[in-house]
């Protein structure tokens, strides 16, 4: 399922809530800021990361390139002492892209077309919105990415929700429906080998 030519070690962290997040609003490739509850998160988020690695000496820092994972960056990186700008982005790591959703909430979607938007909890991971991507899609540049990195470094990473369902897919070896149908919490940090996931 995962090639072996990376064993890379990931702080995973989705970005902090958005106002579209708490409306259940699909957003995808939108780039919608962090809301104040978000911010805070981050805050928590970056808190939690120090305890647990100070400043994070030796790491790599990568996000996403959309603005709600960079302030989730920044935030972090506030909180471990660093320069909140020495980062790197990845447009591998950007938010899989909902086509038609975004911007719809699941009621008003539910109302467009009851079945379709149904049916996509049966076969979620090879689900594919109009005009969007599906996970399994996404597992193609989530991958390439991965197996790009230094199998003997650390990285810390902020991105997007399905970006880490396809994430945990790619290393802890699960099903694609386990993996699809994960809701990806933004107050928590995962630290993600091959085979391993902690949280914090």
């Amino acid at each position: 399922m995962s090639s072996s030519s990376s064993g890379a070690k990931l702080y995973y962290i989705r970005h902090g809530q958005t106002d579209w997040n708490a409306e259940l609003r699909f957003q995808g490739q939108r780039d919608i800021p962090l809301n104040d509850f978000g911010r805070a998160q981050a805050k928590r988020n970056g808190e939690k990361l120090f305890e647990k690695i100070g400043n994070g000496e030796g790491c790599t820092f990568i996000s996403s390139p959309l603005s709600r994972t960079r302030e989730t960056m920044e935030i972090i990186r506030g909180e471990m002492g660093l320069d909140k700008s020495d980062y790197a982005l990845d447009k591998r790591l950007v938010e899989i892209s909902y086509g038609d959703f975004e911007g719809k909430t699941k009621p008003e979607l539910k109302k467009l077309n009851r079945e379709m938007f149904l049916n996509r909890k049966q076969n979620a991971w090879n689900f594919r919105p109009n005009n969007g991507e599906s996970q399994a899609d996404t597992l193609v540049r989530v991958a390439q990415w991965y197996d790009g990195l230094d199998a003997n470094k650390t990285y810390v990473v902020t991105a997007h929700g399905a970006v880490g369902r396809v994430v945990r897919f790619y290393l802890l070896g699960i099903s694609e429906q386990e993996a699809a149908t994960f809701v990806f919490p933004q107050d928590k940090v995962f630290e993600i080998t091959k085979g391993s996931e902690i949280r914090f």
